[in-house]
């Protein structure tokens, strides 16, 4: 095994620094694996309730009307994230496209948002309109208030008492995974206790989380916990690293509507919108989720236990439970960071050969680098890494679509970072 690690440049020192840590995580990942397990009989149980044929998956074009396969599909994410109905569409560009129609099909104009995780990510900013931008929620006269987690992590559940106070808050989203945010992930335990504080004083607002990065983690969804509606990517976890484009909005049947009748147009709703040859990834990738997402949780798990003990700051840390699949690192420096990201790049069964560079990016306040080698471009359900060029310089790591690939990207990181002199191994 060694000789073949040798062909990536990865020596016998960072091998021997990771061969102790990996035995020792052999009983956390029998449980990874026995969540995967669960959840992957799970959605053989979805699909065969919905009675899914091979006629379902064979697309349409045009309109898209009587398009069984659009419409079985939507059965199957609605019945196992236990929601009145969904919305699965290759029309939904990317998860800020899924998170900002499903805000702007279920806000009106005098209505308020109201954050109750802090900040949301980076891109959905500009869709609020804290940073200004042409078709934001506050250019149609939306407002927005927010509600910091403590210190810990933890909800701050009198500051959400005293934001409820204002009559015109619509709308309640909460941000599951971190983000670009030092921060720890939120449970579904813990939405689900703040989704019911909140029903308790405000039982005519809608709940929505933002379940990016969050899909199949756990044995239970936002959605089991009082969620209204709950929206992701399917080139995230629920894709599987199949789907090559499209998102999902499942939720209430009034929430679900909003939201199809602004991603098409007033009258038409869910009934249009050709699926034309996706189906087949969008039923396989949701199939093939749960153990995709377990490969890469194992591999979030493993960098964290090879960065934390060289004396970086990692989140989750080595022992936490995990709630998504995104692994933090903070390195202190830009470089880093940098360094990091090429050893990604460089693990890649794709572009392995580009070099990630810091550069600008649309919805971002400052220089981003992103790597990954994908299949599916931006799919960070695959091996992948980024980060924000500013203090204190955080790596978000993420993905792997097996086991293999993601400890391979993990060692190359090491070897990258020693080859730099930027840390040195026991």
């Amino acid at each position: 095994m060694q000789s073949i690690y040798r062909q990536f440049g990865i020596t016998d020192k960072v091998l021997a620094y990771a061969e102790p840590v990996l035995a020792r995580l052999e009983e956390r990942f029998k449980k990874i694996d026995e969540t995967a397990e669960y959840n992957q009989l799970r959605i053989i149980k979805a699909m065969q309730d919905a009675h899914i044929g091979e006629a379902n998956l064979k697309g349409t074009t045009g309109y898209g009307y009587d398009d069984i396969g659009r419409d079985g599909l939507e059965k199957v994410y609605a019945s196992y994230f236990h929601t009145e109905d969904a919305l699965v569409r290759p029309q939904i560009t990317c998860g800020t496209h899924a998170l900002a129609l499903a805000l702007m099909s279920n806000l009106r104009p005098g209505d308020i948002l109201l954050s109750a995780a802090g900040a949301p990510y980076d891109t959905l900013q500009e869709v609020i309109g804290i940073r200004p931008s042409r078709g934001s929620l506050a250019e149609y006269g939306i407002g927005y208030r927010q509600v910091d987690l403590l210190p810990d992590s933890s909800f701050d559940f009198e500051g959400i008492r005293a934001a409820l106070k204002e009559p015109h808050i619509r709308l309640v989203t909460i941000q599951r995974s971190k983000g670009y945010q030092s921060r720890r992930t939120l449970s579904v335990k813990a939405i689900g206790e703040a989704i019911s504080f909140i029903k308790q004083i405000r039982p005519d607002v809608v709940c929505m989380v933002d379940n990016c990065y969050g899909e199949f983690v756990e044995r239970i969804e936002p959605s089991d916990v009082g969620a209204d509606m709950i929206v992701g990517s399917l080139i995230k976890n629920p894709g599987g690293g199949l789907a090559p484009i499209g998102g999902y909005i499942a939720g209430t049947r009034d929430c679900v509507e909003n939201a199809a009748v602004r991603l098409t147009s007033p009258g038409l709703g869910k009934e249009v919108g050709a699926t034309l040859e996706v189906l087949p990834s969008f039923y396989q990738g949701f199939f093939m989720g749960p153990t995709v997402t377990a490969s890469a949780l194992k591999g979030a798990v493993l960098a964290a236990n090879l960065y934390e003990p060289l004396g970086f700051d990692v989140l989750p840390d080595m022992k936490e439970e995990r709630h998504d699949i995104i692994q933090a690192i903070t390195f202190g420096s830009p470089e880093g960071v940098i360094a990091f990201c090429q050893g990604i790049q460089a693990a890649s069964p794709v572009d392995s050969f580009v070099s990630a560079e810091p550069s600008d990016m649309p919805g971002y306040d400052s220089q981003v680098i992103m790597a990954a080698g994908a299949f599916v471009s931006g799919s960070s359900i695959e091996l992948s890494a980024d980060g924000p060029i500013k203090p204190p310089y955080n790596v978000y790591f993420q993905g792997g679509l097996t086991w293999p690939h993601a400890k391979l990207g993990i060692l190359k990181t090491l070897q990258n970072l020693l080859d730099r002199k930027l840390i040195d191994l026991p």
